[in-house]
């Protein structure tokens, strides 16, 4: 049967990947009200950021944790969809999303995106431009090769994964603008960074960070 992601209540429409319980149910972080919050923190001194946040919070064995296993592992990208829109929902009433000219998903390297089929941070852009009306940029930038994952690395581990890892394809698609880079989880920022790095050599560009999880530290 067709299940909810999060907890597997088969009570929800056959387009959704989340049942209503569960989406109400978020633990949101209200970072989006909060300009120097713990996401923004996280690239302090490293990358410029004109606004960052994350919307809910992530734990161990929690709805959230289901959620993102079901995204990256069990090919549910209904339920990738369905928290795209719910972040646009969310970002509308933000004060500064009217400054965004375009949404940028993280990209994934072509072995892992052939494997999962999907990258689930472009889900969540198209879920948020189905919102917000915001054009969706997904050939721009690509993820040169493929790192190792990063779930059980330390800190310093992940940044150094992350260097060189994207290069840019088309700047005439991100020269001065001012960018959303989009994911699903942050815990340290290294892909982020290593992205918004690369991105700040183009003439204009601005760059801001809107993730669905984050991670506090441990």
């Amino acid at each position: 049967p067709h299940c909810c992601t999060a907890c597997g209540s088969n009570v929800l429409p056959a387009a959704n990947g989340i049942c209503t319980h569960c989406l109400q149910q978020l633990p949101r972080t209200g970072f989006l009200q909060q300009r120097d919050n713990p996401v923004a923190r996280v690239f302090w001194g490293r990358l410029h950021l004109e606004q960052a946040a994350a919307l809910v919070w992530f734990q161990q064995h929690s709805a959230v944790q289901h959620l993102m296993h079901g995204i990256k592992y069990g090919g549910r990208k209904d339920a990738a969809c369905q928290l795209g829109r719910w972040m646009g929902g969310q970002l509308l009433n933000s004060t500064w999303l009217r400054q965004i000219d375009g949404l940028l998903p993280v990209p994934l390297h072509a072995s892992r995106l052939a494997a999962r089929g999907y990258n689930q941070a472009a889900c969540l852009c198209e879920g948020i431009a189905q919102v917000c009306g915001l054009p969706l940029i997904l050939s721009a930038v690509q993820r040169q090769f493929a790192t190792s994952t990063q779930t059980r690395q330390h800190r310093k581990a992940r940044w150094n994964n992350m260097k060189q890892v994207f290069a840019v394809q088309n700047e005439g698609l991100l020269c001065n603008r001012h960018l959303l880079l989009v994911d699903d989880v942050i815990t340290t920022g290294a892909s982020l960074d290593a992205l918004g790095q690369q991105l700040r050599l183009l003439p204009g560009v601005r760059l801001s960070v809107c993730c669905f999880a984050y991670t506090a530290p441990h």
